[in-house]
């Protein structure tokens, strides 16, 4: 399987990034804050004076670490002290909320002040909360066990017959039902720890994921797995950008903050550091 050069992907990624919000990349030195009016005194944060900042329980790598996010490890995790730097926060005052998945995605008042856990932006869930701009391109990608009949496969048609499982109400599971289009209903779980032991039961032939938690699953939690291949992009390429409450005063703040963490580079230094490893794997055609 050939990978494209570390600095050829992340280039692309950080000028799809730049498309994705709606602005071509810049060279201008980045603002001392987030933008006028973005300020720790004026924010109206949950309690004043601290941002919270939710995820949920566990909190996987390589997005978070030992499923600590305060520990700062992990991208997210990075990602979000960053943004809160930006902002004037110190990581001192920083605070993590645990929020399922699909309870933050719900209508209704939030805990936090932004939720950071690989929510991709969609317009559906935009008509119940909000999203900063995007701060990472995501790929959709099927993996297997290294002794599954889908192994090694190289197209979709090859995945048509195939059982495939994803978590509920992700867009790894949309990906299926949208892109592969299996002759079978696709199965889903609760939770990626479901899915996963799903996987290693052989109740299915292959479980579909974003790129970087299929490198870690394959690469360190069951290592009889493999990749088999990214689903193609359809469109806009999907990307995650940090959930906050429907109409929330923060949002203009947060997503100028995102912006400038992408204009000055800070993004594509935290996926190198932390997500590097997931740059490149063969597409299903």
């Amino acid at each position: 399987m050939s990978r494209p050069s570390l600095p050829f992907a992340l280039a692309t990624a950080t000028v799809l990034l730049a498309a994705v919000a709606g602005c071509a990349p810049q060279e201008a030195a980045p603002t001392p804050s987030a933008g006028a009016g973005c300020t720790k005194e004026s924010l109206p944060t949950k309690t004043a004076g601290k941002l919270t900042v939710g995820t949920d329980d566990p909190a996987y790598a390589p997005w978070f670490q030992d499923n600590k996010p305060e520990n700062g490890q992990g991208f997210e995790s990075a990602v979000a002290y960053a943004v809160a730097e930006r902002l004037g926060y110190a990581r001192d005052d920083v605070t993590w909320a645990r929020v399922r998945f699909d309870n933050a995605v719900a209508p209704g008042p939030k805990a936090f002040d932004f939720d950071i856990n690989q929510f991709s932006i969609t317009e559906e869930r935009k008509q119940a909360v909000d999203f900063s701009a995007p701060y990472y391109l995501v790929r959709q990608t099927v993996i297997a066990l290294k002794s599954s009949k889908i192994a090694g496969k190289s197209s979709l048609a090859d995945l048509r017959d195939a059982k495939l499982g994803a978590q509920v109400g992700t867009t790894s599971y949309q990906a299926i039902t949208d892109v592969i289009k299996p002759a079978g209903k696709p199965q889903v779980y609760n939770s990626n720890d479901d899915a996963k032991k799903a996987l290693q039961n052989g109740q299915i032939d292959g479980l579909v994921v974003d790129l970087p938690t299929a490198f870690y699953i394959t690469g360190a939690e069951i290592p009889e797995a493999t990749i088999v291949g990214q689903v193609p992009q359809v469109g806009v390429p999907e990307a995650f950008g940090l959930l906050l409450d429907k109409d929330s005063g923060l949002t203009r703040c947060v997503s100028q903050a995102v912006t400038a963490l992408r204009d000055a580079g800070t993004l594509t230094e935290l996926e190198r550091k932390w997500l590097a490893q997931s740059a490149g794997a063969t597409e299903l055609t």
